[in-house]
């Protein structure tokens, strides 16, 4: 086989076969096709499509690149839940003690965050002692024995996706939906879940803005899961503000513990419950997912999930105490209200750009070798829709610095107080085909 010979077929909107875009992986993960060549594939992938065979081909290929870690020793179907980024998702810090508080077995891989998004082993991180990182059969025995642990992506895992991103970042093809399905859905297969919940957001906090994408992309992942021999369910949910009321590290695990507890943001609430009542159906721990949501409901209100994050954080090494004080997380030097300019009703949160504010606090990074200041970040106290008067707390910045002028300013700029505002919807579509 000749790439270019394959460039031009891609190019012309044929189709690839499994035995082409599996030799164009190899060879590429190996180095022997060069980037010059991989960049005029991507380009012609962006303006020709693929079929949902074509995808799922190409996904399964990049999945087999490094490693496929072996989950089949833990007991049970294996449930993992993927979001596609957004502004204070702190769903993961929920749903794996309240999933796994009903005997579904959690073996979950996260990432960091980049730019506006928090990564999820950032927030497990904000925890005293808490360990990311654990051995194979250290994953294994945890997980079998108390049903959940979150840890870091192996470094071996789809490398053949690590050099894609890398060139689609700078070839202008990261938008592609083909692109976009197989490296999520590549990863999810080679940390060994048996079935896969995705939140596919959409809005101005997430990389899909436009809604019509984000429902072609779900049911693209969707699709090809289920030709991965996957168990797939999928949401298309709401980032134009963001979800729940903290922004940053610390502030997130204090919002998960007090979510547990029963006392979270509604609409971090309802989204916990949506996703993890799809993982549980997935599990086949409940037949519908009304069923589903009554186990869960009772699994807060009655404090086992609440119990289970303590066991997840002990179990990984954690201070476990910080779940009865979490206060002890809050250790920024100031608390700075931002009052709002004049009374009305709050009709926009800009969620990328209230993302960008906690980043400039320190909450995130620009560049994957930033520090994180686990400390500082943003906690809202209006959502869109709720009334504001004028000299009223919007939010308060937790910040090490005094000075947050810039902070301020972006804030403001990104902040509208009108006459008439009403909350968007929190779920734009639920989607199992």
């Amino acid at each position: 086989m000749r790439m270019v010979d394959l460039i031009e077929k891609k190019r012309d909107g044929q189709l690839l076969s499994k035995e082409e875009i599996d030799f164009i992986i190899t060879e590429y993960t190996k180095g022997t096709i060069p980037d010059y060549q991989m960049s005029a594939l991507l380009m012609a992938i962006y303006f020709t499509d693929m079929t949902d065979e074509e995808i799922t081909n190409l996904t399964l290929a990049m999945a087999h690149s490094g490693e496929v870690i072996d989950l089949s020793s833990i007991d049970g179907i294996k449930v993992d839940k993927h979001s596609t980024g957004g502004v204070g998702d702190t769903t993961t810090l929920v749903l794996a003690p309240l999933v796994a508080s009903v005997g579904v077995p959690v073996a979950k891989m996260s990432g960091r965050g980049l730019g506006f998004t928090g990564g999820t082993l950032d927030k497990l991180e904000a925890i005293p002692g808490f360990k990311i990182e654990l051995t194979d059969e250290e994953f294994i025995r945890v997980v079998n024995e108390s049903k959940v642990a979150v840890i870091g992506q192996s470094g071996d895992l789809a490398p053949a996706d690590k050099k894609l991103y890398a060139l689609r970042d700078v070839t202008a093809t990261v938008s592609s939906i083909p692109l976009i399905a197989s490296s999520i859905m590549s990863k999810k297969i080679a940390a060994g879940a048996d079935a896969i919940v995705l939140d596919v957001t959409t809005g101005d906090g997430a990389f899909m803005k436009d809604i019509k994408d984000a429902r072609r992309l779900a049911h693209t992942m969707v699709r090809i899961g289920k030709l991965a021999n996957r168990q797939v369910m999928a949401v298309v949910s709401d980032m134009s503000q963001p979800l729940g009321e903290a922004i940053g590290n610390s502030l997130e695990v204090v919002e998960a513990i007090e979510t547990l507890q029963g006392n979270g943001p509604e609409d971090l609430v309802e989204m916990c419950y949506a996703l993890g009542s799809q993982m549980v159906v997935l599990a086949k721990q409940a037949q519908t997912l009304e069923e589903a949501r009554e186990m869960l409901a009772e699994a807060l209100s009655s404090g086992k999930a609440l119990a289970k994050f303590k066991e997840m954080i002990k179990n990984q090494g954690g201070d476990e105490t910080i779940v009865d004080a979490p206060q002890r997380l809050l250790t920024a030097q100031y608390e700075i209200a931002l009052p709002a300019k004049k009374s009305g009703v709050v009709t926009q949160l800009v969620a990328n750009e209230i993302g960008i504010a906690a980043m400039l606090l320190g909450a995130g990074r620009k560049t994957k070798e930033d520090e994180i200041d686990y400390a500082v970040g943003l906690k809202l106290h209006k959502k869109v829709g709720d009334k504001v008067a004028k000299g009223e707390s919007l939010l308060t910045i937790y910040s090490n610095t005094e000075d947050v002028t810039n902070v301020k300013e972006l804030l403001y700029n990104n902040i509208t107080i009108g006459e008439n505002g009403s909350e968007p919807p929190l779920i734009h579509d639920i989607i199992t085909e």
